[in-house]
């Protein structure tokens, strides 16, 4: 018989069917296998879900946009020579009833081809393509918002159209991204008629094709026809690339944190280990004494942990499996695609390879020095010298580690970002270790204190068999949770309340006539008379070159380069817009102003590493326009003004056909009245009401929060487990202890409030360490990862640090009152 069949028929012996002395292992494991498997699977799903639907979700095999105009006789034909084509129109308007009420909405102007892919479907079931002209569809929030229903009359300019329907299901929402407002479809014809496309007017044109070919190669070809026409376009594998990033980027950054948690939850692996070794000490010294070698003590074992760990592991898998279509349902508005049931081999692979090595690699120390330590010390019961495994030990736990973080390193996109969080997690890990090597030589050197409690719980810090560094690194593991936790919500909540500020603009309006702009004035001010109405030229435009580097032929947009991506907000000013601070070059003068000069944002110059005098090249309406960078602007997002990427000089937009932009500061309470008042005069302008915007931001932000909070929840429920195996890890000497004191006549009391200061002791220390690096890796998450401004609330973070300190110290004086139950002659006979 082979050695490893001997060790495995001994090893099955002794393995009860109840996990007795593993549990912590099997609870670590499932935790954190369960949550890399959750997060990965999620991922698939919700990339398969996108990926299947590709051509439903972008209404095509391909789609060409562009804004304020319609494709060229020569674009159009290239379009036909691809597949059949079907042209939407998009714009911003507002939908009136017939007794004033008004709403924002994005209305859409569909062709008979309308969907190519997929099927728009009614409230009543009817499957429906275009409206009749004077018929119009409704999501059904406007519906709900306008208390309308199929019947009704609607208003979208100058035009009246009778609700149809009720939209249940619209096949291309997701590829249409954020909207200001409900969808309502008309026809192409009904569009003709409200006389909202003036020159000037916002609007995008999207030529969805049907196409046979490779898309992907046909995209080239119409790009190389065209190449400064300003055409966005997109193929059926990324429809909606918006949404793919962020399942991209958050899926990336939960991996991280899941992988972090399993890391955590290895040490609780290696202290459930070393604890489930020491009660089986008796066991390992007849296997000695019978002869036994050490290799064959560590093969029995190890093969136990095995087995256990594979329960552990595949529990964790049949819980992230199960847990794809409970997230779907709980945040499923957070969500592109509803994930259902699903089974992401690669995923479920990755998480069972990363929970069997973080086992190996915590359990090889404990495994090791189990075989190590001799017969004789094992009967006496003494507490050896030789605790870890030496050389062997550091050799097998580094042979299986560093698997994981090259597995880590090749399965992200950022490696340079996984590397910095994995580094910043083993920097912690190091950081507390050796901060409890310290406190246990320190406590060792100190004077004896007076006071018999106080002299036991020092002295409890450095004896033989002390888990001191064990507690340090479970005590600040927990803590530096708690407080990495709080920083990082508070942050983003103070974001939140800091995008309103306490005069935010009531109303935004899109498309009012320049020549008319007095008359819009008036109009607001009769209403409302201590309103501030700021206007600004605006119409869209798509970047297409910097520097002497053509967008197009980057393989990928540079990191922080957002500006890139798509068309952007366009303006020219002749003076500097308020909350924008120079930072390099100088604003143009009356002069100057003639020429075709651009100011731009400071974060977009640096991703894009621009000086002062480049060219930068846009599109606009098909043609494309050079302008020399002037100056660089910080620009004050928060203050829910005019902000864009670039401003441009009156001389290289001024002859654009544009319309304004305007806000109105007044109180909210007047918002209604003014917007009742504008639309009769202006019906092709749109009018938004601030604070419904702001809502939803608040609520996506709000969500991703929850998202990370449950993320980290994860690793806080980890650093628990940590914490329960370090005092597992320690029983087998603090019974030792407490035996011999209560020989000595010392009562449980006592023994308690001992242990209560010792906890004490090492929850203040670790406490300042914990905020420290709490605090800074919450830096990192809100400001690198996510991009947010670092606005911590210090008292809710100490409080939460307070707090924590709290529940983890309750959390080990209730783990150890176990070892105050014992019994003095039982444990005497035991030893």
């Amino acid at each position: 018989m082979s050695s490893w069949a001997l060790a495995w028929r001994l090893a099955r012996r002794e393995v009860s069917a109840r996990f007795r002395g593993l549990r912590l292992l099997l609870l670590c494991l499932f935790l954190g296998v369960g949550a890399l498997a959750a997060i990965g699977s999620l991922g698939e799903a919700i990339g398969g879900e996108l990926a299947a639907r590709g051509r439903v979700l972008l209404g095509g095999d391909l789609e060409f946009s562009v804004s304020q105009r319609l494709a060229e006789p020569s674009e159009q034909a290239a379009m036909r020579a691809i597949g059949r084509v079907s042209e939407t129109i998009r714009m911003q308007s507002m939908a009136v009833t017939a007794a004033g009420a008004t709403a924002p909405v994005q209305l859409k102007a569909v062709d008979t081809a309308y969907p190519l892919y997929g099927r728009l479907t009614l409230g009543d079931g009817r499957t429906a393509r275009a409206p009749a002209g004077d018929e119009v569809w409704i999501g059904r929030a406007l519906a709900e918002r306008l208390l309308v229903r199929p019947g009704d009359t609607l208003r979208f300019g100058t035009a009246g159209f009778r609700v149809g329907g009720i939209i249940a299901d619209e096949p291309d929402r997701l590829g249409e991204g954020f909207t200001l407002g409900p969808v309502a479809i008309i026809a192409h014809a009904g569009l003709d008629r409200t006389g909202l496309i003036q020159p000037g007017s916002l609007y995008d044109t999207r030529y969805r094709i049907a196409s046979a070919g490779d898309p992907a190669s046909a995209v080239r070809r119409f790009e190389r026809r065209f190449p400064t026409a300003g055409w966005e376009t997109r193929t059926r594998d990324r429809a909606s690339p918006g949404a793919s990033r962020f399942i991209a980027r958050m899926g990336e950054f939960l991996t991280l944190v899941g992988l972090a948690a399993l890391v955590i939850a290895g040490i609780g692996v290696g202290n459930g280990v070393t604890s489930y070794l020491d009660a089986r000490r008796q066991n390992i010294a007849m296997l000695k004494v019978l002869g036994a070698t050490s290799g064959m003590v560590a093969r029995i074992y190890l093969l136990q942990v095995l087995a256990v760990a594979g329960v552990g592991i595949l529990l964790g898998l049949t819980a992230g499996i199960v847990a794809v279509p409970l997230v779907g349902m709980a945040v499923g508005a957070v969500l592109p695609v509803a994930p259902g049931l699903t089974l992401a081999p690669a995923a479920l692979a990755l998480a069972a390879a990363y929970g069997l090595l973080i086992a190996l690699a915590f359990c090889a120390a404990p495994l090791v020095a189990a075989g190590r330590v001799p017969a004789a010390a094992l009967l006496r019961g003494a507490l050896d010298a030789r605790a870890g495994g030496g050389w062997r030990g550091r050799l097998w736990a580094v042979a299986a580690g560093i698997p994981v973080a090259v597995l880590a390193l090749l399965t992200t996109d950022r490696p340079v970002f996984a590397a910095a969080f994995l580094g910043a997690t083993a920097a912690t890990l190091a950081a507390l270790v050796g901060i409890g090597t310290v406190i246990r030589m320190a406590a060792a050197r100190l004077p004896r204190p007076r006071r018999p409690l106080a002299r036991l719980a020092l002295a409890a810090l450095h004896r033989p068999g002390s888990r001191t560094v064990s507690l340090v690194v479970a005590l600040g593991l927990g803590l530096t949770l708690f407080v990495l936790l709080a920083s990082i919500r508070t942050s983003i909540d103070g974001n939140i309340r800091r995008s309103v500020p306490e005069r935010a603009p009531a109303l935004f309006a899109l498309d009012v006539p320049p020549d008319r702009e007095g008359e819009f004035r008036r109009t607001v001010i009769a209403v409302a008379p201590k309103a501030v109405i700021a206007t600004v030229p605006l119409m869209r435009g798509t970047i297409t070159g910097y520097g002497t580097t053509r967008v197009a032929n980057l393989a990928t947009i540079p990191e922080g380069a957002w500006a890139l991506r798509g068309e952007r907000g366009l303006t020219f000013a002749t003076t500097l817009p308020a909350g924008s601070t120079l930072t390099a070059g100088r604003w143009w003068n009356a002069a100057e102003a003639r020429q075709s000069l651009v100011s731009i944002d400071t974060r977009l110059a640096e991703a894009l590493k621009l000086k002062i005098g480049d060219p930068l090249t846009i599109s606009v309406l098909g043609l494309e326009r050079t302008a020399r960078i002037a100056s660089f602007r910080r620009i004050a997002w928060d203050t829910l003004g005019f902000n864009f990427v670039m401003v441009f000089s009156p001389g290289a937009l001024a002859d654009v056909p544009h319309n304004l932009a305007a806000t109105i500061d007044m109180p909210a309470a007047k918002a209604p009245a003014v917007t009742r008042a504008l639309l009769p005069r202006f019906p092709s302008t749109s009018v938004v009401e601030v604070g419904g915007v702001l809502q939803q931001v608040q609520d996506v932000v709000n969500q991703m929060a929850t998202a990370i909070t449950v993320a980290a929840g994860i690793a806080v429920l980890a650093g628990i487990a940590v914490l329960l195996g370090a005092i597992a890890a320690a029983r087998a000497a603090r019974t030792y202890d407490a035996v011999m004191l209560k020989v000595l006549g010392a009562k449980r009391r006592q023994i308690l409030l001992a242990q209560a200061i010792e906890y004490a002791v090492l929850a203040g220390i670790v406490g300042a360490v914990a905020l420290v690096l709490g605090v800074g890796s919450g830096w990192f998450v809100v400001t690198q990862v996510f991009g947010f401004d670092w606005m911590p609330d210090w008292i809710v973070i100490l409080a939460t640090l307070a707090g924590g300190a709290v529940v983890t110290i309750g959390i080990g004086i209730a783990g150890t009152l176990p070892v105050l139950r014992a019994r003095p002659a039982a444990s005497l006979r035991a030893l």
